[in-house]
């Protein structure tokens, strides 16, 4: 079995994955529930519109999406050249580059498992909560929030899964640096690319699987523990 040993390299692609991937669910976890608010019980003009430019990405081929992250946030972008000279925050060709792709990647995943669950809420709940005195944020704070805390973890795991498995919007903003933005399927596509990488190739691809199976085991019984814990109370 020492053809399953990873390397030193292939290890650094693993943890920079993974790194990458929580920190794009994190990062698009806050927006994202704002967003899904807003789609789920707003009433403004232009909601079609912003229904439209966050599925996107489900959309755009990933190389289009990584092609114009490049030319916004690149050194040259707007966005970019703003961020590097007030803030030195730099994200073209790091790993923080790549976490933004991913999250941007994974964003209406996030959105839309969230969305769902709010608009399966009982607004006669919450109509309640208002008639005794609660306001809006202690209303959504006591009563929305957990109700749909098994759709945030879905959407979670959904966005981090995605964020795990995006290949062409990391390696058109970020390229493919080993140590740097080199993530699991970047290294497997790497080693696709050479002779005799074939087992290199399928090692990193059983990791792959491994850690999406773990993800989506632990959705599962977290979105059970939480739905028999709101059975109860």
């Amino acid at each position: 079995m020492d053809w399953m040993a990873l390397s030193p390299e292939e290890w650094t692609a693993v943890r920079l994955s993974v790194k990458v991937a929580l920190w794009a669910m994190i990062g698009s976890l806050p927006l994202g529930l704002v967003v899904a608010l807003l789609l789920a019980r707003g009433n403004f003009w232009g909601k079609s519109v912003l229904n439209g430019l966050v599925h996107m990405p489900l959309i755009l081929p990933p190389v289009v999406t990584g092609y114009l992250l490049l030319l916004s946030f690149g050194r040259r972008g707007p966005i970019g050249a703003f961020l590097d000279a007030h803030f030195g925050i730099v994200f073209s060709f790091r790993w923080t580059g790549a976490a933004l792709a991913c999250a941007v990647m994974g964003f209406p995943l996030l959105v839309r498992a969230i969305r769902l669950s709010i608009e399966s809420v009982d607004r006669r709940l919450e109509a309640a909560a208002g008639t005794l005195g609660a306001g809006p944020l202690w209303t959504f704070a006591t009563i929305t929030l957990p109700l749909i805390l098994p759709g945030i973890v879905a959407g979670m795991i959904l966005c981090f899964a995605k964020a795990m498995g995006e290949f062409g919007a990391t390696i058109t903003f970020v390229s493919n640096i080993p140590g740097e933005t080199q993530t699991l399927p970047s290294a497997i596509y790497t080693f696709t690319q050479v002779p005799g990488g074939d087992t290199g190739a399928l090692r990193l691809t059983l990791v792959s699987i491994a850690i999406a199976m773990a993800a989506l085991v632990a959705s599962e019984v977290l979105a059970r523990r939480l739905s028999r814990r709101m059975d109860i109370e």
